[in-house]
């Protein structure tokens, strides 16, 4: 099976998107993993797949698959990619999309000088949700991981997040402390996990550990739960920059029930076609 593709990236947070429109393909968590392999396929974060939609207000379905092969609920800097995509492929002419994604439906704005800003939808805190196994919804929770006691916050922006307060990103131990919270058994569906630097009330710092793919250079679901868990402890502001290794984001969150706004650069690398087995 031969398949076009275009290799993209959000703040060094890269992509490989397929048109699943004008080709045809079903892909298996093996082709998803061979894909993303950096030595073997082509590399990446996650794996795009752009398809059309099965509702009639919507403009596209927008899947997403870690470099593991597993499915995920929601990427922001890939939402970003995926409306850069659909634009510049002229699979249409719109300057505001409504996608479907698998942890809900999304809004995509393209601005007239190219900035892509993406609706992630409002943050749901309910330990169902997130999901996390803990007695009560709680603003701060606390586990006990390579023994020592973590503090944390806890939401889901479409896909599971945890986030700790750090001094320094640069000296914060995120390979170790991200593998080992990803898969303590408190979350159920595995967790991304944001460590967090405060600059001032409108910058942050910030190094994620994504779930099935490892620390990533960029992650904007990442930036948008560091920054609503930030202001809902009071340390920050309703718009913040997000300094990560791959460049910065804007978040936007308004508190309560409101919808939180990302925005950042988005880029295409190349575009090229791949040879995989069937299954």
């Amino acid at each position: 099976m031969k398949l076009r593709f275009t290799k993209m990236h959000g703040a060094g947070n890269d992509f490989v998107v397929i048109d699943l429109i004008r080709q045809s393909a079903t892909l298996s968590a093996s082709q998803i993993r061979r894909i993303a392999n950096r030595q073997r396929g082509i590399g990446c974060d996650q794996v795009l797949l752009v398809e059309a939609p099965d509702q009639p207000d919507a403009d596209f379905r927008y899947r997403i698959f870690n470099a593991d092969g597993s499915e995920a609920g929601q990427c922001g800097n890939g939402a970003r990619c995926f409306a850069r995509f659909v634009t510049d492929q002229r699979l249409t002419w719109k300057k505001e999309l409504r996608v479907l994604a698998p942890g809900g439906p999304m809004t995509l704005r393209i601005s007239d000088d190219g900035l892509i800003t993406a609706d992630l939808g409002a943050p749901r805190f309910s330990l169902a949700q997130i999901p996390l196994l803990a007695g009560n919804e709680q603003l701060e929770y606390q586990l006990k991981v390579n023994g020592c006691d973590i503090t944390f916050g806890a939401l889901s922006m479409g896909n599971p997040h945890a986030i700790t307060l750090v001094e320094d990103v640069r000296s914060a131990p995120v390979a170790e402390l991200g593998a080992a919270l990803e898969a303590n058994p408190a979350f159920p569906d595995r967790v991304n996990v944001g460590f967090m630097q405060l600059l001032d009330r409108q910058e942050i710092r910030l190094r994620v550990f994504e779930r099935g793919a490892g620390e990533t250079q960029a992650c904007g679901t990442g930036a948008c739960a560091a920054v609503v868990h930030g202001i809902r402890l009071g340390l920050l502001d309703n718009e913040v920059t997000v300094h990560l290794p791959g460049g910065k984001l804007k978040v936007s969150w308004l508190g309560g029930e409101s919808n939180v706004w990302l925005g950042g650069p988005t880029a295409t690398i190349f575009d090229g076609t791949i040879r995989l087995r069937h299954r």
